[in-house]
């Protein structure tokens, strides 16, 4: 059996403050490892090491600018150390990262128990025009030894059906999907989040932010779309094992035994014409080749 147990700690920041942000973030790390020591992997919502504040308490107009940071850098260095000190993998949501052009993109980052840097992704689709911070322009997975492969996605991303449908192609079995979201769109973005899930035969966990940054919902969805946990409006986590020969049981059998999207894409995919995508057919996957359609 593969398992990942995960912690998604649904949790704030201290407003416009970096450091007492950190503290609080690294405590609550600690905590996790020491109350629930079978957790393998910790997720935090999205900006939280940025201290971003909540929506109509904003801080000066320059605050992305003063909270980016270089990748690798200062931050990334605490990072590694804190998951080398608890042996966890850790996803801390996401901060401004300052490229080497000078622009400030949305980065999610993977740090492993060894304190390597596993995975950097910088968030395709910013929530525009509210977000500012320049688009990346290509998706991230990674693998964790003895479980499975690992996709980042951050908030709005999941609006956008390429997004996970890309990162399954890359053959991603879990999703992992930092979010800030303090408005009352939260209930689409659940519906995102399951039907993400169930088109793409993949677990998603959707870790919002607590109130006041956020309006909490935070989900843990399998890969037929069910709802395993969901939080509520305040400062909660939710711990899960995630069986990720589930994944593999559903890509071959089907969601409730019935539907097999996958399966059926290797069978077709090749012969269906799809402009949007230049015209060219369905190109099966490295890890589908093998299935049986």
């Amino acid at each position: 059996m593969r398992t990942l147990a995960i912690a998604a700690v649904q949790t704030t920041p201290v407003p416009h403050d970096l450091e007492a942000t950190w503290q609080r973030f690294a405590d609550q790390v600690r905590t996790t490892c020491a109350l629930f020591p079978h957790v393998q992997l910790v997720v935090v919502p999205e900006l939280l090491l940025a201290a971003e504040g909540p929506l109509l308490r904003p801080a000066a107009d320059d605050w992305t600018e003063r909270a980016a940071v270089t990748i690798p850098g200062p931050l990334t260095d605490r990072l590694r150390a804190l998951a080398v000190e608890t042996g966890l993998w850790l996803v801390p949501g996401s901060v401004y990262e300052r490229a080497e052009d000078g622009r400030v993109h949305n980065t999610a980052l993977a740090i492993s128990p060894e304190g390597e840097i596993a995975a950097r992704y910088r968030k395709v689709f910013p929530w525009q025009p509210y977000e500012k911070t320049t688009p990346g322009h290509e998706f991230t997975v990674f693998d964790i030894p003895g479980a499975g492969r690992v996709g980042l996605a951050i908030c709005y991303d999941g609006s956008f059906p390429e997004t996970v449908r890309q990162l399954a192609w890359l053959g991603a079995e879990i999703v992992i999907q930092p979010t800030l979201t303090p408005t009352r769109d939260r209930e689409m973005e659940l519906v995102c989040a399951r039907a993400n899930a169930w088109t793409n035969q993949v677990y998603v966990v959707n870790v919002n932010a607590a109130d006041p940054a956020g309006v909490g919902q935070s989900a843990v969805v399998d890969p037929e779309g069910i709802v395993r946990q969901q939080a509520g409006p305040g400062e909660e986590i939710l711990v899960d094992v995630l069986d990720l020969d589930t994944v593999t049981r559903v890509r071959r059998y089907g969601s409730a035994g019935i539907n097999r999207p996958w399966a059926q894409l290797a069978r077709h995919g090749e012969s269906v014409d799809l402009p949007m995508y230049g015209g060219g057919g369905f190109r099966i996957p490295d890890w589908l080749k093998d299935e049986t359609p």
